[in-house]
């Protein structure tokens, strides 16, 4: 299987200022697919323009034809799956079934504490990530839910007509410990890293991509555990925090270097952040373009 490239969108730009016109340069690009952060603030953006992740996609799915769409990813913080699947099975309509619902059990910083509640210690998030999923599966899939949860619950909560895809929208699961790789295996039809955090600062790139092996491994057992195949998940990167930083943006040559080691680990999608001038993401727009047209081609 040839290596998809995908990118991620931060919704910093007025849609009439900008915002539309990444989204549509994405597709004439080629990119696989485009997702945006499901976030309220998000580190040093905290004190700029920061949009919503959902309204941002349904812009975006008016704005464009074959690219698909999606977060990564969205979390418990501060969403409820009742709600969410409405949004969702709306906004896979409007996109025509482009939708893929990148997901995770969330952080303990940034916009964590927005709604007034204190932050979830990393059991209490697990815990909830582990009702959220199911809960969210079971509404985009049945027309009428009724469940009582210790987190969530839904009653009568009507889904009709459902998703375009189906049996619903993908799921790629963000996941690294052993409870969210249960979920990824069971609900997945992705699975999401950014590598191992605690070698952002210290690691080297070769211990980055002994851990990323070593995570594909235990989402091998995962899967073994419950008889499925791991061949049948998508396994996605998403870069940028993995101790390269941003060096694999400088070159094609060091593209196509640093996706080559990745792909040999059985990843199947690389995400590059679109640039964003004066920012971690800040690369020059005309190399990273130019790596999107031409590494597929040598990654084949």
């Amino acid at each position: 299987m040839s290596l998809r490239l995908s990118t991620v969108i931060l919704p910093v730009d007025r849609w009439h200022e900008g915002g539309r016109a990444k989204w549509q340069r994405a597709e004439e690009l080629g990119f696989h697919a485009a997702y945006t952060y499901d976030h309220l603030s998000w580190r040093t953006f905290r004190d700029g323009p920061w949009f919503g992740a959902l309204p941002t996609l349904t812009a975006a799915a008016t704005a464009t034809d074959r690219l698909r769409l999606g977060t990564l990813v969205t979390s418990p913080n501060f969403r409820h799956p009742v709600t969410l699947a409405k949004e969702l099975i709306s906004l896979d309509d409007i996109s025509g079934g482009r939708i893929t619902l990148g997901i995770g059990a969330g952080g303990n910083g940034f916009d964590a504490t927005a709604l007034g509640h204190e932050a979830w210690t990393p059991r209490e998030r697990a815990d909830r990530f582990g009702e959220f999923v199911p809960l969210l599966d079971q509404l985009l899939t049945e027309g009428a839910v009724t469940e009582y949860g210790a987190r969530y619950s839904a009653v009568e909560a009507r889904n009709i007509p459902g998703c375009v895809q189906r049996p619903r929208l993908p799921f790629a699961v963000a996941a690294t410990g052993p409870r969210g790789l249960k979920l990824a295996a069971r609900h997945g039809q992705a699975w999401v890293t950014t590598g191992d955090p605690s070698l952002y600062e210290e690691g080297t790139p070769q211990e980055s991509v002994e851990a990323i092996r070593g995570q594909v491994e235990k989402l091998g057992g995962a899967c073994a555990e419950i008889g499925r195949d791991v061949a049948e998940l998508e396994k996605i990167l998403l870069t940028g925090f993995t101790p390269d930083r941003r060096r694999p943006l400088d070159s094609v040559d060091e593209f196509v270097d640093f996706a080559g080691r990745h792909q040999e680990l059985g990843i199947t999608e690389l995400v590059v952040h679109w640039p964003v001038p004066d920012s971690d993401f800040a690369v020059d727009q005309v190399v990273f373009e130019k790596i999107v047209t031409e590494a597929p081609t040598q990654l084949r």
